[in-house]
C-alpha cells in the first residue's frame, strides 16, 4: 500500500503541477504566451513585469491554491484513504507532493516540460507543510530583495535557506514531531532545484545585466 500511496502521490502532484498559472492566465486574460515574452520564464515576476498587476495578480491566486490544494490532498488521501504514514510523520508526504508540484510546474508535461522556476509554488506548499518555516524562508525573501532589489538574489538566498530552516525549525521546535532528516533532505531537493533553475540569472548577476525589481529588461 505504501508503493501506490507514494505512485500517486508523484503522479497526482506532479501532473496538478503541470497545471502552469502563468500560462493558463496569460492565454485567457491576455490571449499571449507568456513563454514568448520578457525573460520568457513561466513565473509570476515575467508576468507582472509584462502583463501588470492584474495577471500577476490571477496567477498568484492560482499558484497559492495549486501549492496547497496539492499538499492537502495527497496527505488526506495518503493519510485518511490509504491509512500510510511514512517515518511516523504526517508531513513527510507533504514534503514529497511538495517536490512533485515543483517538479511539474518547472518542467510541465502539458507545456513541453518548459515552465517556472518554482518559488512561488515552494512557498506555497511549505505554507501548507510548516507555516513557521515558510514565514522563516519568506522573511529571507523579502529582506533580500528589498536590501538588493534583485528578485533572483532573494529567490535563490531563500531556496538555500529552506532547507536549512526546515532542519532547525522542525530538530529544536518540533523535536519528536517531525521526520527531520527525510524532510530536510526533501526540502533540500527543492532548493536545489530553485537554484538550478536560476543558473541563467546567477549569469546576469555576475556579469552585471540582471533585471531589478520595477526595472526595464535589460539586454543580456
Amino acid at each position: 500500500m505504501k508503493i501506490v500511496a507514494v505512485l500517486f502521490t508523484v503522479i497526482f502532484s506532479y501532473c496538478l503541477g503541470s497545471l502552469n498559472s502563468a500560462i493558463i492566465v496569460c492565454r485567457v486574460l491576455k490571449g499571449k504566451d507568456i513563454r514568448e515574452f520578457g525573460s520568457k520564464n513561466a513565473g509570476l515576476t515575467n508576468v507582472h513585469r509584462v502583463f501588470g498587476k492584474g495577471p500577476a495578480i490571477a496567477t498568484l491566486v492560482c499558484d497559492l491554491l495549486k501549492g496547497v490544494l496539492g499538499v492537502v490532498i495527497c496527505r488526506i488521501v495518503v493519510h485518511k484513504l490509504f491509512g500510510v504514514t511514512f517515518f511516523d510523520d504526517p508531513h513527510f508526504i507533504g514534503y514529497v507532493a511538495g517536490l512533485c508540484v515543483n517538479l511539474g510546474h518547472c518542467f510541465p508535461v502539458f507545456y513541453g516540460f518548459h515552465g517556472g522556476k518554482g518559488v512561488l509554488i515552494a512557498a506555497t506548499t511549505l505554507l501548507a507543510i510548516d507555516p513557521v518555516t515558510c514565514c522563516f524562508s519568506l522573511a529571507v525573501f523579502f529582506v533580500l530583495v528589498f536590501l538588493t532589489k534583485y528578485v533572483s538574489v532573494g529567490s535563490i538566498c531563500a531556496a538555500i535557506a529552506y532547507p536549512t530552516f526546515t532542519f532547525i525549525d522542525q530538530n529544536f521546535l518540533y523535536s519528536g514531531h517531525y521526520a527531520v532528516i527525510p524532510n530536510t533532505i526533501v526540502a533540500g531537493c527543492i532548493g536545489l532545484l530553485i537554484v538550478f533553475l536560476h543558473r541563467p540569472n546567477i549569469k546576469r548577476l555576475l556579469n552585471g545585466t540582471e533585471n531589478k525589481f520595477g526595472q526595464k529588461k535589460k539586454e543580456a
